[in-house]
């Protein structure tokens, strides 16, 4: 029998799902219908590679949220920010027979997500949304990733880790430890 407190944590997360399924029946009734695709549609999308992927994305918007949006909400919406746009390509592309892996990079007054994809060996990054060029080429070391994420923001990185993010739940996992670049130096 489950504890009390599982009972709660469920019944927690249960709820959250709910309201996000809410808020976007809400806001789709409010929204004009454009140009917008969801989840469902992009899954369907055939012979989807992380470039094209990425094409759907050029006319999207920065807006900062502090948690991940709902993955319909921020496609409907057009705008959103690294984490919203990172989870919706690892999901997609997961599915899409491709291995991916989300990583967190922390600079100096900044965390920024991007999806590395193995295959390809480069991530995308919401950044480069818009450019010719809309995946960044990188070897998949954690550490290399974080490197030259930093230097497109022309700054150091402080620590970067994986990820994982479960959409139903909202919540996001660490799949292995933090990794500090004072670290890396001392072992350089």
């Amino acid at each position: 029998m489950a504890s009390p407190l599982l009972k709660r944590a469920a019944m927690q997360s249960l709820a959250k799902h709910f309201i996000r399924i809410l808020l976007g029946a809400i806001l789709s009734a409010w929204l004009p219908a454009g140009s917008a695709i969801t989840m469902a549609e992009l899954e369907k999308v055939p012979n989807l590679t992380p470039e094209k992927l990425a094409g759907y994305f050029t006319n999207f918007e920065f807006k900062f949220h502090a948690e991940v949006q709902d993955h319909d909400i921020f496609l409907r919406n057009q705008s959103g920010d690294c984490d919203d746009y990172a989870t919706v390509a690892s999901e997609i592309l997961s599915k899409n027979g491709y291995t991916t892996r989300l990583i967190a990079i922390r600079m100096k007054g900044e965390t920024h997500v991007v999806c590395y994809v193995n295959e390809t060996q480069s991530y995308l990054d919401y950044n480069f949304r818009k450019d010719e060029k809309r995946t960044v080429s990188c070897d998949n070391a954690i550490t290399e990733i974080a490197q030259k994420v930093a230097q497109s923001f022309q700054r150091h990185w402080i620590a970067t880790y994986q990820f994982t993010f479960n959409a139903t739940e909202g919540v996001k996992r660490l799949v292995q430890n933090i990794i500090s670049n004072r670290s890396v130096e001392k072992a350089g």
